[in-house]
């Protein structure tokens, strides 16, 4: 899936979760697709499982790069956010309205750091399930 770019996704929090719900798929059926395309030892000659496991890294890596790419830069658009909000306040101590903003976007950028560590753990989990079915086929390289 192609990610949208720019400051859209992340002003609706819900939309930046679809997205990442989304951009999520390859780790959620990762045990689905080495099951279909990883040989057991009967069918070893029909595929490749070397070429395989690499493709399944490549696409991993990309992923898990987006991902990490997008979940960063609406931080730090949304720090950007709540740091003009304060600076506004601090000019404006009585707005309510402008407290109300600062909060809800105080709030949103918690929620967009706290997916930070559900992309930790979901990155995790899906190396530990390819290492498990690749390492006897492929070694990717050391940067991982």
């Amino acid at each position: 899936m192609a990610a949208p770019s720019g400051a859209a996704i992340c002003e609706d929090f819900a939309e930046f979760q679809e997205l990442l719900r989304v951009m999520r798929t390859i780790d959620d059926r990762i045990v689905h697709e080495l099951n279909t395309t990883i040989p057991t030892a009967s069918f070893v000659g029909k595929v490749d499982p070397g070429q395989t496991c690499k493709e399944l890294y490549e696409s991993l890596m990309d992923a898990h790069t987006k991902r990490e790419r997008i979940i960063k830069d609406c931080i730090s658009q949304t720090s950007a956010v709540v740091k003009t909000l304060k600076e506004e306040r601090e000019k404006a101590h009585e707005d309510a309205a402008l407290l109300k903003q600062l909060r809800k976007e105080q709030t949103k950028l918690k929620l967009m750091q706290s997916e930070l560590n559900v992309e930790e753990v979901v990155n995790d989990r899906s190396w530990k399930v390819f290492n498990e079915r690749c390492r006897i086929h492929y070694k990717p390289p050391k940067s991982q």
